[in-house]
């Protein structure tokens, strides 16, 4: 390592690296909504609104995952941010 090494700037990734890498989180999200059954989009909206009978939060506060395990069962995740009392 030479002493002009030391002083060049550190390359920021490139906007292409970012896209690629949020491209692949949305394909990864896409490929989970796909497997799950015809209903879960309705039942997901219907949860949020039993929530904002006591609790305002919005939709991006309440996150709802089905997942199915080897042993064919399926496990339905649910994480709400509740907000702070004031």
């Amino acid at each position: 390592m030479s002493l002009l090494d030391y002083f060049k700037t550190k390359k920021e990734p490139s906007t292409a690296v970012t896209a690629k890498e949020r491209l692949q989180i949305i394909v990864a999200h896409q490929r989970g909504e796909r497997e799950a059954p015809d209903y879960f989009p309705q039942m997901k909206q219907e949860i949020i609104e039993v929530i904002r009978k006591y609790v305002q939060v919005g939709p991006d506060q309440v996150s709802v995952q089905l997942e199915q395990t080897d042993d064919h069962f399926s496990v339905l995740e649910l994480n709400v941010t509740l907000p702070e009392k004031a």
